[in-house]
């Protein structure tokens, strides 16, 4: 497979995270658990691949989102929270914008719905958070607020498109003699896998009592987790939803799925390699959504819907959308039409990407009553 070649300029950038991440490994005793390196890969300041300069999203970037796809993504959304806001009040908060065309998508379709309510965005890369304050300066009427931290107290929705797995994860190799934890050392030609005992009692216990096979090798996100726990408890009144692809526990830890779902992502080409030019590829794992689900129902909230996104965007109206726009008309009908497709295809988008929604005091939107897939969890 011949890749496309980063620019001059990348391949420094590159190497510079390159060192920082050789000279942590040194300090480290020689090791570090991959968690760690996927951190310092995709959020070191100014060198990682979500805070750094780098064209991410689109046809020129490393992977295209469901906003980029349809703008009919972003109303049925709206639609949605509009639902959820009217039971709750209060406001929206989304984590990592991407460019904030998400956002632009929802608050335009909010004020055609004559919704008002606060919108706030809690963004870790600055570069990232220019970037949407171009993409909304237009957005007069409802300018979203950008927050450095989680609020002590949230009454509203809080929501993630492809957040999840984005988040660091562990990786465990299960052998004869129990699990080892699979992490960074450096060789000659660069980083290199090594195995080492686990010594985090909690990554500890998730991996015994997941008991896979000898030589199995998958990830375990103990972030995601935390992050649910920590929204559920700032939670007074209202919603989590996060949109993301991935499967429940039995699917995500299936024999067949033994070398786990660990990908780097460059110029649209899929590797298996994390350690192709860092800071330059985006590294991602499929979601556990049992761990998300248990997560949230540790913290006191329901788990009122899961499904598929196909499911969910076919429930929230977006076929009832595009017929707005008249079939006759192909300069607008046929975009329109493909990028529903994406979405909705089982072969693409429709089915390996899932929605979940957790409630606290509040019920779930009516994008949940088709699909119920809940037993999955």
């Amino acid at each position: 497979m011949s890749l496309p070649l980063p620019s001059p300029e990348q391949l420094h950038a590159s190497e510079r995270l390159v060192q920082h991440i050789q000279s942590e490994i040194e300090n480290s005793g020689g090791w570090i658990p991959f968690a760690r390196y996927m951190e310092l890969a995709l959020y070191t300041p100014g060198l990682g691949y979500y805070s750094g300069g780098s064209a991410k999203f689109g046809a020129g970037g490393d992977f295209v989102t469901a906003p980029q796809i349809s703008p009919l993504f972003g109303r049925v959304l709206a639609q949605q929270f509009a639902e959820a806001l009217k039971q709750t009040g209060g406001g929206i908060l989304e984590l990592g914008a991407g460019t904030g065309l998400l956002a632009a998508q929802i608050l335009s379709e909010f004020r055609t719905l004559e919704v008002k309510a606060p919108y706030s965005i809690l963004e870790v890369s600055a570069e990232l958070r220019a970037r949407q304050q171009e993409t909304l300066k237009s957005i007069t009427s409802s300018q979203p607020v950008w927050l450095d931290t989680l609020p002590e107290k949230f009454t509203g929705l809080i929501f993630g498109n492809e957040v999840l797995d984005a988040l660091p994860v562990h990786l465990v190799h299960w052998t004869r003699n129990g699990p080892l934890e699979r992490g960074v050392a450096i060789h000659a030609s660069g980083f290199t896998w090594e195995d080492r005992l686990v010594t985090d009692p909690l990554l500890l216990e998730k991996a015994r009592d997941l008991n896979l096979p000898d030589s199995y090798v998958s990830e375990i996100n103990l972030a995601a987790p935390a992050l649910v726990k920590s929204l559920a408890e700032r939670l007074e009144n209202g919603l989590l939803l996060f949109i993301d692809y991935g499967f429940g526990r039995s699917a995500y830890y299936h024999p067949q799925r033994h070398m786990g779902t660990l990908r780097a992502h460059y110029r649209h080409h899929a590797l298996d390699d994390p350690f192709h030019l860092p800071g330059l590829c985006d590294l991602t794992a499929h979601v556990d959504f049992t761990a998300v689900a248990d997560a949230g129902l540790d913290s006191g909230l329901a788990i009122c819907g899961y499904t598929t996104q196909a499911n969910f965007l076919m429930a929230g109206g977006i076929t009832r959308m595009l017929a707005e726009t008249p079939p006759d008309s192909a300069a607008n009908y046929l975009p329109l039409s493909t990028g529903v497709q994406k979405l909705l295809s089982p072969a693409e988008m429709g089915e390996l990407f899932k929605v979940i929604g957790m409630c606290k005091s509040t019920a779930c939107p009516s994008g949940f009553s088709l699909g119920d897939q809940r037993h999955r969890l």
